[in-house]
């Protein structure tokens, strides 16, 4: 049989850890099984180890590109808004605490998804999903230090920091809790997001 291309290969990879980002963060690392992620990519289970050594390294690299894939995302939205760090910021708590996100895990941020599955799958994971929170909180910081500057407003880069990590935190939560009671309670969900996004604009 003939060999498959390195590009061929780097293809292949991409696909299961597309097929397992969307399959973790619906189900949960532990909610869903490599034979299951390999036929969602569109290959046979035999070929997971030409890529990867374990499910955990899988996981890993799902919470990396996840992480990656979201601050990217956080950079797009402050370039759409070049002269008001305010409308970035409001921007992003729009496009994060609302019901599109809350519905569709499998295709949001690898935060508030995996958020229990990486304090439970040992400290390479926890270590990768800092670096995704610490990605977060800078560019954060960034932007509310932007935000004072442009209004005229004092703020230490600490004052700014603090502001970022609670910003965040909060974020992560409400929709966190939104989902917990999607079915039960839908209009306590829908509640969770709307007082939060209102709560959020005010930093």
């Amino acid at each position: 049989m003939p060999r498959i291309t390195q590009e061929q290969k780097q293809l292949n990879r991409e696909k299961i850890v597309t097929a397992a980002g969307e399959g973790f963060r619906l189900r949960g690392i532990d909610g869903i099984g490599l034979e299951e992620v390999m036929k969602a990519a569109g290959m046979t289970h035999g070929g997971f180890y030409n890529h990867f050594a374990s499910k955990d390294d899988l996981a890993l690299e799902v919470l990396h590109q996840g992480f990656t894939d979201s601050l990217a995302a956080l950079d797009a939205i402050r370039s759409a808004h070049p002269r008001s760090a305010r409308a970035a910021l409001h921007d992003m708590v729009d496009g994060y605490v609302n019901a599109e996100h809350r519905d569709h895990p499998e295709a949001g941020c690898a935060s508030a998804a995996l958020v229990t599955d990486a304090g439970r799958h040992g400290t390479a994971a926890q270590a990768e999903y800092r670096r995704g929170l610490d990605g977060y909180f800078a560019k954060i910081t960034d932007m509310l230090l932007d935000r004072a500057r442009q209004s005229g407003t004092e703020l230490t880069p600490a004052e700014a920091r603090e502001r970022a990590v609670a910003l965040f935190s909060q974020m992560v939560g409400a929709l966190t809790l939104s989902r917990a009671v999607a079915d039960a309670a839908p209009a306590l969900s829908n509640e969770i997001l709307a007082v939060n996004r209102k709560q959020l604009k005010k930093y």
